[in-house]
């Protein structure tokens, strides 16, 4: 029976099914409108690389053909043979889009789906309606990525500016053209990789519309340059211009060598004047002057760049080169990290809301509701007691939401149906659909009795936060941490206290302080978390 998926929702695909040759099929469909359905194959950097995997209409296949478009078929408008074990390492991502060609709104479909097909069996669906969209005009339906094994994510995330904002997305771009502007009706221009043969025929739709006329091939690739301004011509002169000397000279008299000027070699012509305008070059062997506004060469410090007026950065002008390392990076996923201090979190990107942390939020874009979380007297007695309180916020509605406390370095973690214990101090953070409770630790040689931490469970991401990037070790039985240092640990270690508490030891001036110690034990693949700072 197939797994009915919300936005946002992911899963490994062994978790689905145990083939690696699947079938996708896309239906979207509204009156009057076009759609050009296309799986594009993204790198590590979740950018195309490699025109070549940028699979559509005219591009129906990749070059071992592990993604094939096959066209209409079976009640899909579009369906593509995706082979998984085929795949090269450089791509770690499918995503598969839908964009309108012509005018309309994604608001405008009726009710869509994206699904996958095993040995002819449907094994997961995720079905969408335009009430989901608003006037996006390109939308991300869901994807198969690369995380230790591929996995399948339901998106339905949307553009407001179409194929274009989708292609920048993917770091592409749309070539300008300079001719009037194509009719609304025409498919935006894209141009596949040159192929050495023609591609064979694809699956064509089981009942096609009236014969339209061709579209027009699109061009993929970078814009053309545009065409440089002439160079201003110099003035042209019958005979070459005599510079003056400083003191007036009485012509020489007919056949006899006028007297060279000084720093002129004898028998070399005189340096032609400067047009208006110019300055005039510098005599031979000596420095050329230096525009004005602009330090010599020969005092620039070694290495700067000769020529650039100074204040101007080397990378570019203006002001939007000068920004152009700090915009916004959207990935497509529900968490994103826009630096290491920042993190940011798209609430259109499944049902459930956010718990962060109070007074976390530094920014935020589109329609979002911030209500205080309370924990009930119960939550409140327990975290007074136990020292895991956390004062949250919860965020909801359509929109993006920028999270930062103190500079704290941050970090995602997802879990897949699996569980962390992350103390409550390091928690800044996390999908609302996680369960979480607070854990003992108990030990007879810890002061109070015992220690207590917070473990998290279920589908969904949690933001840890840290000072400093912090260390991740796997857990071994000789390994020990300090129980100030350490940051969070997996659900299925075992924790034994290592106490090194003595009065008498303590009042020796030679005491090391390192007095409570945490010993983890478990089966390979557990780990814990330790950042260079103490509490």
């Amino acid at each position: 029976m197939a797994r009915e998926f919300q936005r946002g929702h992911k899963a490994k695909i062994s978790d689905l099914t145990a083939g690696t040759d699947l079938y996708v099929g896309v239906q979207i469909a509204a009156p009057g409108l076009t759609f050009d359905i296309s799986c594009f194959g993204l790198d590590a950097n979740e950018q195309l690389s490699d025109d070549r995997y940028f699979i559509f209409f005219n591009q129906p296949k990749s070059p071992e053909e592990s993604i094939q478009l096959l066209g209409a078929q079976s009640g899909d408008t579009e369906s593509f043979r995706v082979t998984l074990d085929r795949i090269p390492a450089a791509i770690q991502k499918l995503s598969f889009t839908a964009t309108l060609d012509g005018a309309g709104q994604m608001s405008q479909i009726g009710p869509g789906y994206i699904r996958i097909v095993a040995g002819g069996e449907e094994v997961v669906r995720y079905a969408f309606t335009g009430s989901e969209f608003t006037t996006e005009r390109a939308v991300m339906l869901g994807d198969f990525y690369l995380k230790d094994v591929w996995r399948f994510a339901a998106v339905g995330q949307g553009f407001d500016g179409g194929l274009d904002a989708l292609l920048k997305n993917f770091g592409g771009e749309v070539a300008e053209e300079e001719a009037p502007p194509a009719p609304a009706a025409a498919a935006p221009g894209f141009a596949p990789p040159a192929q050495a043969t023609a591609p064979p025929a694809f699956g064509a739709p089981a009942a096609p519309s009236a014969p339209q006329a061709p579209q027009p091939a699109p061009s993929f690739g970078a814009p053309s340059a545009p065409t440089p301004p002439p160079a201003p011509q110099q003035p042209v002169h019958t005979a070459p211009t005599i510079a003056a000397p400083l003191a007036p000279q009485a012509p020489s008299p007919y056949g006899q060598p006028q007297h060279p000027q000084f720093g002129q070699v004898p028998g070399q012509a005189a340096p032609p004047a400067a047009p208006f305008g110019q300055q005039a070059p510098a005599p031979y062997g000596q420095p050329a002057p230096a525009p004005y506004g602009q330090q010599p060469p020969g005092s620039m410090p070694p290495g700067a760049p000769q020529g650039v007026p100074q204040g101007v950065p080397a990378t570019g002008a203006g002001l939007q080169a000068a920004l152009q390392p700090y915009k916004e990076t959207a990935t497509g996923q529900r968490w994103t990290p826009q630096n290491q201090q920042l993190m940011r979190v798209d609430l259109t990107m499944g049902g459930a809301g956010v718990l962060a942390r109070q007074g976390s939020m530094v920014m935020y874009q589109g329609k979002v509701d911030f209500g205080y979380k309370s924990a009930g007297f119960v939550g409140r007695a327990v975290g007074n007691a136990t020292g895991q309180e956390m004062q949250l916020m919860r965020c909801t509605g359509r929109g993006q939401v920028f999270l930062a406390e103190e500079g704290s370095h941050l970090h995602p973690v997802e879990l897949q149906g699996d569980g962390i214990c992350v103390s409550a101090e390091n928690v800044l953070a996390f999908d609302e659909s996680l369960q979480y409770e607070v854990r003992r630790v108990e030990g007879h040689g810890i002061p109070g009795g015992a220690l207590f931490t917070m473990l998290f469970q279920g589908t969904g991401t949690v933001v840890v936060k840290t000072h400093g990037t912090p260390v991740v070790l796997p857990v071994t039985p000789t390994t020990f941490a300090d129980c100030n240092a350490v940051v969070a640990w997996s659900a299925a270690s075992q924790v034994i206290v290592s106490s090194q508490v003595r009065l008498r030891r303590n009042a020796y001036p030679g005491h090391s302080g390192e007095t409570v110690n945490l010993q983890f034990r478990g089966a390979p693949g557990n780990f814990i978390v330790v950042q260079p700072y103490e509490v």
